[in-house]
Order: structure tokens, then C-alpha cells, then sequence
């Protein structure tokens, strides 16, 4: 019993790990249930037959259209075939639209009847990661009002990009600025103008409530929108929506001639990534954007389709 291929068989597919069994040319041969039911799940165009799909290749592809993953992984197991390296480890995000994931992929060697073979494992580690992200994000949140800082923009908007022009989804960028701020702090003190901060941080989280979105404060009393895989139309009648709510605060700016109470101008932007272009045109639109709006008079969204 304990010799027999259906009591081994059994035993790898009750792990909760996701492993394939390649040979020397990328060739799967074998795949457990894990595997399987993760394809299933994720929307896989490939569920059932694995066995004869070659891994390197689909790896390839993947690296063809921006994946740093498919790049890193095709390079990793290339290194153990050709036995430059003993074991290959790499850790990488594979996040849904719905949750934040990451996953561990390790590559070993192993021979039978003179064949050589590579298992390809991938673990889930997200629980780690969540855990190792909440640390960092103590040195990624902006300390008054807070949402993530400058620099977190800077990280997420790169990595966003890539993702979306990998799927060749859309990606939409949003400017705020805080009309005539300086009024407010002349007018009421730099304490006043903090707590006004404080609420527009505050009303933007609520803006940026899937995984590929974020608010943050972009610096002084800009803060920017990322939404990733949005058509510029659904993003256009969230930025309406943001200008809208920012007045009904009623935070006073008596000297404002806007509105005496505070209001915003929204720079809005929106195209779908490619290698013709890189993540900083959409931030010099959405910056266009905004001062159109602000030419305009203010307490508007601007956006060009």
C-alpha cells in the first residue's frame, strides 16, 4: 500500500502547495490538485490538461508582455536546468481584484532512470507578506493624515503600471489640490489647515478600496488617486463624485473667493499602458488636468478622453 502510486499520488495532492513537475525542456509532466484548482479559481485558460504544456514557454510569453515575473522565473529555472545554480527562489506578488497575494516559487532538481526532472513549487505567503508590509508601511504613511506618502505613490503607481500594461487594462491617475489653501492657514492658523488635511485624507480612503488602488498625499495639499484597471469613464464620475463630497465637510475658508467653505480642482488622466510610453506622461497629463481646472475656476474635474 504504502509503495503504490495512488498512496503517493494521494499525499502530494492533499498539499496545499502548487507544484508541476517539468523535464529539461520546460515540458510538464506532472501537476498536483493544488495546481489545478488554483488555475480554476484564477481564471486559467488552461485547467485540466497540463501535462505536454511547456512552462518555460509560458513563461516566455509572459515576459514578452512586461511580466517581471515570467522574465525571473524563466531565468531562475533556466540557471538549475543548465545547472548553474543547485535551487532557484523567488518571491512575487499574483494579486486578484479582490485580495493582495503573494506567493514563493522554488525549483529543485531530481533524477530518475537517468532522466533529469525540476519540481516547481509555489507556496502562498501572504499571510507573511501582509505582516512585513504592515511594518513597512510605519515608514510609508504620511504622518499627518494618515494615507500613504509621496514615496509609496512613487512605488505602487510603477508597479501598478506594469501590471496593467502587462493585461492591457487601463489605468487612471487623479490630481487633487485644495483650492486656495494658503487662505485657509492665513485665515485660521496652520492648525485649522492641518485639520482640513487630516478630513480630505480621510475622504479619500474611501475612494481607493481595491487592491489596485490608492490614495495618498502627494505633498503640501496635493494628494493624488491611483485606480488601477478603471475605464477613464468610471474614474471620471468617481472624481465628480470626490469634488462633490469635499463641500458638504462645510470646513470654513471665509476668504476664499471659490466657496467659503473648502473646495478642491481634480486633474483627471487615463490611458492604457504600453512600452511607447511610460508612467510619467500620465502624470504630466493628470497635472494638465488640474491646472485647467484651476484656470476654469476652480472646484471642478477636468479630464480630456
Amino acid at each position: 500500500m504504502e509503495k503504490s502510486y495512488e498512496f503517493l499520488r494521494r499525499i502530494v495532492d492533499s498539499i496545499t502547495e502548487h507544484i508541476v513537475v517539468i523535464n529539461e525542456t520546460g515540458q510538464i509532466r506532472f501537476v498536483n490538485r493544488s495546481w489545478k484548482s488554483f488555475g480554476k479559481n484564477n481564471g486559467c485558460l488552461i485547467t485540466d490538461h497540463w501535462i505536454g504544456i511547456n512552462y518555460l514557454e509560458e513563461c516566455d510569453k509572459a515576459s514578452s508582455m512586461g511580466d517581471d515575473f515570467g522574465t525571473n522565473a524563466a531565468i531562475g529555472i533556466r540557471s538549475v536546468i543548465e545547472e548553474k545554480i543547485k535551487i532557484f527562489y523567488l518571491e512575487y506578488p499574483c494579486h486578484s481584484p479582490d485580495e493582495k497575494r503573494w506567493f514563493m516559487m522554488r525549483v529543485t532538481p531530481f533524477q530518475i532512470e537517468d532522466k533529469n526532472y525540476f519540481v516547481v513549487l509555489h507556496q502562498n505567503i501572504t499571510e507573511r507578506k501582509l505582516a512585513e508590509e504592515e511594518v513597512r508601511n510605519l515608514a510609508r504613511i504620511d504622518g499627518l493624515t494618515g494615507i500613504p506618502n509621496r514615496r509609496t505613490f512613487n512605488e505602487f503607481f510603477q508597479e501598478e503600471w506594469r501590471r496593467c500594461m502587462r493585461l492591457k487594462k487601463p489605468i487612471c491617475l487623479a490630481i487633487l489640490d485644495i483650492d486656495h489653501f494658503k487662505l485657509l492657514n492665513d485665515t485660521y492658523g496652520h492648525q485649522a489647515g492641518d485639520d482640513c488635511l487630516v478630513k480630505v485624507g480621510a475622504l479619500l480612503k474611501g475612494f481607493a478600496k481595491r487592491p489596485g488602488d490608492l490614495c495618498a498625499r502627494y505633498g503640501g495639499e496635493e494628494f493624488t488617486l491611483v485606480w488601477g484597471d478603471t475605464t477613464l469613464d468610471n474614474a471620471t464620475k468617481l472624481s465628480i463624485e470626490l469634488c462633490n463630497s469635499l463641500p458638504a465637510f462645510k470646513i470654513p475658508n471665509v476668504q476664499s473667493p471659490t466657496e467659503k467653505y473648502v473646495t478642491a480642482s481634480i486633474g483627471l488622466a487615463g490611458m492604457i499602458p504600453s512600452r511607447a510610453v511610460n508612467e510619467e506622461e500620465l502624470i504630466r497629463e493628470a497635472d494638465r488636468m488640474l491646472y485647467k481646472a484651476k484656470n476654469n475656476g476652480r472646484n471642478r474635474v477636468e479630464w480630456e478622453t
